[in-house]
């Protein structure tokens, strides 16, 4: 009798050129620069899952782990960032598992198959990530050693200048803020009070992003333990007035079950940011589409995606994205995001993001309890 490792095999070796074939055509959207790199590496990451498939979790972690610190080093040595490796990984994905669901194999077989193909790609995408996290946290620290102490010195100065400027002009806004009230209760005939308050809300929103950036976390109070799913129900309740302005749907699937451990207000932060700028780039767009899925894959792993079917983020600014400053909004500040990485990686988790002409997906991934 035929195991369901040899099915495995011989399905994906019999399929293993036109998977190939097509896996390497969806990756012509990279830039030149990256084509011919990634374009290498597909049939290893290919070869690698043929050798893997089926085999025991411990088995699988043991390689699969040795494989994604290599990615993960290799692309800190030749200066590449993990977005185009997330993008290739996720587009091999989808092109074998397109292959399986047209395949004339029994509907037991193709379930079997599908999540084989899942758990390796989930893993092998978080021993990258997570080792490319860390590499680079390293290098950012080896670069601040370096930074002479009269520098260090000008810019904490400049630091504590800007964060005291912030704070004094946080004080008259929340007088004018308390008078606009008033007047909304006392006067409202008068036009334009509603704006004037939205603008003051949106201008009291940003300075609090920057003063949590310019906090050094010293807190030693202990994590909460708390459930996701019940966080991103508070949080799209929350949102359900801006949901409503853009006429969003919003389709939420998250194990109820899903644990973790942190601090609950500052993950409520990276929900309504990455939210947020959701909504705003999904209005206008004829079905408005937010799509939020977490589940634990692999086991112990928590892995949240947040995605939306508003415009693609353009190839120069993807790579970017975290960084500060970097927004493709009209209005945005370039913090949100910055703040959001900052907040997934104190936690020991990663936030990825992934963009094509029909889907936006901001993926975090953070160790369950």
């Amino acid at each position: 009798m035929v195991s369901n490792r040899e099915m495995t095999i011989h399905f994906l070796s019999s399929q293993k050129n036109s998977i190939i074939s097509k896996w390497k055509d969806e990756l012509l959207h990279l830039p030149d620069g990256y084509l011919g790199y990634f374009k290498g590496e597909v049939e290893n990451i290919f070869n690698l899952l043929m050798d893997q498939v089926g085999k025991s979790d411990t088995d699988i972690d043991d390689v699969l782990k040795v494989v994604g610190e290599k990615i993960a080093a290799d692309r800190v040595t030749k200066q590449l960032d993990m977005e185009n490796f997330f993008s290739t990984a996720t587009i091999g994905r989808s092109v074998i598992i397109e292959h399986i669901l047209n395949s004339d194999a029994p509907k037991e077989e193709i379930s079997a198959l599908i999540k084989r193909v899942n758990v390796y790609f989930d893993k092998l995408i978080h021993f990258a990530l997570s080792h490319y996290t860390e590499l680079k946290t390293m290098e950012l620290e080896e670069r601040y050693q370096f930074i002479s102490p009269n520098h260090k010195d000008r810019l904490t100065l400049l630091g504590q200048m800007t964060s005291s400027f912030v704070h004094e002009f946080r004080n008259p806004l929340t007088s004018i803020m308390g008078f606009i009230q008033l007047l909304q209760a006392e006067q409202p005939e008068i036009k334009y009070l509603d704006i004037i308050s939205k603008e003051l809300d949106q201008l009291n929103y940003r300075i609090t992003q920057f003063l949590n950036i310019s906090k050094k976390e010293t807190s030693t109070t202990q994590p909460d333990l708390f459930s996701i799913a019940q966080l991103v129900n508070e949080v799209i309740e929350f949102l359900y007035p801006s949901i409503l302005e853009v006429n969003a749907s919003i389709t939420c699937n998250i194990a109820e079950d899903a644990v973790i451990s942190g601090s609950k207000e500052e993950f409520r932060q990276v929900l309504l940011n990455i939210i947020l700028n959701a909504l705003d780039v999904v209005a206008g767009m004829p079905s408005p589409s937010i799509y939020i899925s977490g589940s634990e894959s692999p086991p112990g792993i928590l892995t949240l995606n947040i995605s939306n079917n508003g415009p693609k983020i353009p190839d120069d600014v993807l790579p970017n994205i975290f960084e500060p400053f970097i927004t493709t909004k009209k209005r945005g500040t370039g913090l949100g995001l910055f703040v959001c990485k900052e907040i997934v990686l104190k936690h020991q988790g990663t936030l990825t993001c992934h963009s094509t002409d029909f889907l936006t997906t901001f993926s975090i991934q953070l160790k369950t309890k």
